[in-house]
């Protein structure tokens, strides 16, 4: 069974580079796939209170590790692993219609319950919504949670320099995590190099730009070459740079697939290639246009 190497974020705790991506899986399916995912060697799951699944989530947690939830059914046939909650890494994400100290303090509540978890090993404000100007008192209320020992870490996702400008303003703990849309044809330089500066880890939501990317001609004469998934490709490269990554999948095939990265390299002119795809394509909404 392969596991994701981890990654130390700026408190010291550490994530598993390459995790489970939950966006758009419905409720009904999210128990199954996370029980494949769990028998294939993911313990880094990342949900969110929007995506409307973190019950099923906690339930195959729970299943699997021994700790709350229930049965969860749906897996792919092998042993069950025995975990401890020690072995996971689970985020989930504060959604838009909770931005506000005391709003974001329910909406953790919520996902604690919906997740049947004792803490959140990391909480994100999932847009910055900057017009309603609300995310830095929900950063406040993250915070103290994490003060409290609740949250392991705390961070953002989808802002730009401008927005992580603001929060620093005020924050008196660096975000651990900014989670952006990330791939070859949005490969986010600028916000990258910021990160490193502020010791911010870059995590990549799309970061298989929802399948498109996968048809780039680049891309397909790479896994040709090194008789790789055009999909492993574009995951070794975010590996090489260092992202931690979340991708979905909806098979135990390609479940296993997507994790399956970490025996081969790409090599400087694969790497070189890859770079040349920057077309600032978004598939995805931009920052600027959500609240």
């Amino acid at each position: 069974m392969k596991t994701s190497p981890r990654l130390s974020l700026n408190n010291g705790v550490l994530i598993d580079q390459l995790g489970f991506g939950l966006y758009k899986v419905p409720p009904a399916d999210a128990a199954g796939l996370v029980t494949m995912a769990l028998e294939a060697g993911y313990r880094h799951f990342d949900t969110a209170s929007m995506y409307g699944n973190e019950t099923g989530v906690g339930k195959a947690i729970g299943a699997l590790s021994g700790f709350g939830g229930s049965g969860a059914g749906g897996g792919s046939g092998e042993a069950a692993p025995s975990l401890s909650r020690e072995d996971l890494f689970v985020t989930t994400k504060v959604w838009n219609d909770d931005h506000g100290y005391d709003a974001t303090m329910r909406a953790f509540q919520t996902s604690m319950s919906n997740l049947g978890l004792e803490y959140i090993d990391l909480y994100l404000i999932h847009w910055p919504c900057a017009r309603r100007g609300l995310f830095t008192e929900s950063y406040r209320a993250m915070e103290t949670l994490y003060r409290e020992g609740r949250i392991r870490a705390i961070g953002v996702s989808n802002f730009q320099p401008a927005h992580l400008e603001r929060l620093l303003e005020t924050a008196e703990v660096v975000p651990a995590v900014n989670q952006v849309e990330l791939h070859p044809w949005l490969q986010q330089d600028e916000l990258r190099g910021l990160h490193d500066r502020l010791g911010i880890r870059t995590e990549a939501w799309s970061p298989l730009g929802r399948g498109q990317v996968l048809e780039d001609p680049v891309v397909v004469e790479l896994a040709a070459a090194h008789r790789r998934t055009a999909a492993q490709i574009v995951l070794r490269w975010h590996v090489q740079l260092g992202n931690v990554v979340i991708p979905k999948a909806s098979s135990y095939t390609r479940i296993r697939e997507n994790l399956d990265v970490f025996g081969f390299t790409l090599d400087a002119s694969d790497m070189a290639a890859l770079a040349a795809l920057e077309r600032n394509q978004r598939t995805g909404s931009h920052p600027d246009n959500v609240n």
